[in-house]
C-alpha cells in the first residue's frame, strides 16, 4: 500500500488527471440530461484551419527556446465556416486568427487547445474579439455580448459537442477567473467585426 501511496505522489499529475475523469464519469452518469439541446449548436462540417508558424526564425538561439516554450499555435480559418446557435445562422470569416481553447502549457498535453474544445473555442475566441458574432451575408452581426455570455456560450457549446461537463464546467470557470484579461485586451484596442 505504502508503494502504491508513493507513486500516486511521485506522479500527481497522473493522479490529478485520473480522479478528475472519475469524478466526471460520476457526473455525467448521474442525473445529467445529454440530449437536452443548450445552444442548438449546428453546423455541416467541421471549420477548415491552418497553422501559422510559430516565428522562432531569427530569434537566436535563446529567443527561440522562449518562442518555443511561451508561444501558442495560432490557426487560420482558411474557409468560411457556418454554423447556427438557436436557429441564427452565423458564419467565422476566412481569415480570422485563433489559438484554439486557451489551454495552459503544462496541461497541453492532456488537452488540446484544438481537441475536445475546438468548436467552442473558435466561436468563443471570435466572440471575445468583437463582443459579436456576424450573422450569415456578413451584413449584421448578433446584439454584443458581455464576456459572461461569451464564456456561457462556450461552456454550453464544448457541453453539446463532447458531452464532457466537469471539464467544460472547469474550463468556464478558468474563463471567469482569467479571461479578463483577452477580454479587456481586445476592448483596448477596439476590435471591429471582421
Amino acid at each position: 500500500m505504502e508503494f502504491i501511496i508513493d507513486q500516486l505522489i511521485n506522479f500527481w499529475q497522473f493522479t490529478v488527471v485520473g480522479v478528475l475523469i472519475i469524478i466526471g464519469f460520476i457526473v455525467n452518469s448521474f442525473g445529467v440530461d445529454q440530449d437536452r439541446p443548450l445552444v442548438g449548436l449546428k453546423f455541416k462540417e467541421m471549420p477548415h484551419m491552418k497553422p501559422i508558424t510559430i516565428p522562432t526564425a531569427g530569434k537566436g538561439f535563446w529567443g527561440a527556446i522562449w518562442m518555443w516554450i511561451t508561444g501558442v499555435r495560432t490557426w487560420e480559418i482558411a474557409k468560411d465556416w457556418h454554423f447556427s446557435v438557436d436557429s441564427q445562422d452565423y458564419v467565422i470569416p476566412k481569415g480570422f486568427v485563433f489559438d484554439g481553447a486557451s489551454v495552459p502549457k503544462f496541461l497541453a498535453s492532456w488537452l488540446s487547445p484544438t481537441g475536445v474544445l475546438l468548436v467552442g473555442g473558435l466561436v468563443h475566441d471570435y466572440a471575445y474579439k468583437y463582443t459579436v458574432l456576424l450573422k450569415k451575408g456578413k451584413k449584421s452581426t448578433s446584439e454584443p455580448m458581455t464576456q459572461n455570455e461569451a464564456d456561457q456560450l462556450f461552456r454550453d457549446i464544448n457541453i453539446e459537442q463532447n458531452g464532457f461537463h466537469l471539464l467544460n464546467n472547469l474550463a468556464y470557470w478558468a474563463l471567469v477567473i482569467g479571461g479578463f484579461v483577452a477580454w479587456n485586451g481586445h476592448r483596448e484596442r477596439d476590435c471591429k467585426a471582421i
